[in-house]
């Protein structure tokens, strides 16, 4: 029986990779890289607000950001 071998594409540099390849879903150790460097210098978000109750709990302390122009003087 043969078996099916999934392409897809490196969310990085869209290059063709199969579920066997070593960096899967990436091509390379460098595109992982790459995307790692996105997440952790804000390029990527989740936009979708926290609903959970237990994680908005930790988040009581944090006051959000005023502009200046918000100011009711």
């Amino acid at each position: 029986m043969t078996e099916k071998v999934k392409l897809l594409r490196c969310p990085t540099c869209d290059t063709l990779v199969t579920g066997k390849d070593e960096n899967f879903p990436f091509c390379s150790a460098r595109c992982r890289a790459v995307d790692l460097g996105k997440w952790a210098s804000g390029v990527y978000r989740i936009s979708s607000p926290i609903l959970d109750p237990e994680v908005l709990e930790g988040l009581d302390g944090e006051a959000p950001h005023r502009n200046r122009d918000d100011d009711d003087d």
